[in-house]
């Protein structure tokens, strides 16, 4: 049978939710490397496996994906007897679950992408400033998330639910940078999000993550 096949960056937020959600469901993959720096997920050969140009596109077979939160909710369901149970069976459970997918997609991580690119891309990959209009915006929306959060993790310890889920590991890959930033003061601030964030973090599927990533970013010379 033809190995699942990720094509992006190891450093991408999307490619890297689609790589962690392999790990925890301990499959093998291989990693086709996408350089965004040069423009290949705009030309072909990979614009035929995404046309929005737009990393992961994802193979498992004669499967094409992209898109990383179906991808991942694709290897949670396929692979679901597999590694870590990573989506609820229970229709109420799958709701509350899903809803949270739902504030990380539309809330969380437009907030939160829009103050990685400002606050750490611009400034290491292009030697630019970022916006500091668009910076105060943002860490205002983020901030309301993140209250949101903090009392949801008062009431159960993973937002999903009573477990890690989905809803936990799409948070993974921005957050991870954010901490990297000035906006981890919005995280410290809030203690149930502070620990949860610290939870997730620390799973051994997540180091493989930033393992895979310092090598894409530092490779040996």
């Amino acid at each position: 049978m033809a190995p699942i096949k990720v094509h992006g960056s190891a450093y991408s937020t999307a490619t890297m939710r689609v790589i962690a959600t392999l790990n925890e469901k301990n499959l093998d993959f291989e990693l086709v490397p996408v350089d965004m720096r040069t423009g290949e997920h705009k030309k072909e050969p990979f614009i035929s496996l995404n046309p929005f140009g737009q990393v992961p596109a994802f193979e498992d077979g004669d499967l094409k994906l992209y898109e990383s939160r179906a991808i991942t909710k694709y290897i949670a369901n396929q692979y679901s007897d597999q590694g870590t149970d990573l989506v609820f069976r229970d229709p109420k459970e799958q709701a509350i679950e899903s809803l949270w997918t739902e504030v990380e997609a539309h809330h969380f991580d437009t907030a939160g992408s829009k103050l990685n690119w400002e606050l750490a891309v611009k400034p290491k990959m292009f030697g630019a400033e970022g916006d500091q209009a668009v910076i105060e915006e943002n860490k205002v929306k983020l901030a309301k998330v993140l209250d949101v959060y903090e009392k949801r993790l008062s009431e159960s310890k993973y937002l999903g639910g009573d477990r890690f889920s989905l809803a936990d590991l799409h948070h993974l890959p921005t957050a991870e940078y954010l901490l990297l930033t000035s906006v981890k003061e919005l995280f410290d601030a809030r203690p149930r999000v502070t620990a949860w964030l610290a939870d997730i973090t620390a799973r051994p599927a997540w180091t493989k993550v930033i393992e895979l990533r310092n090598q894409a970013l530092n490779p040996p010379k």
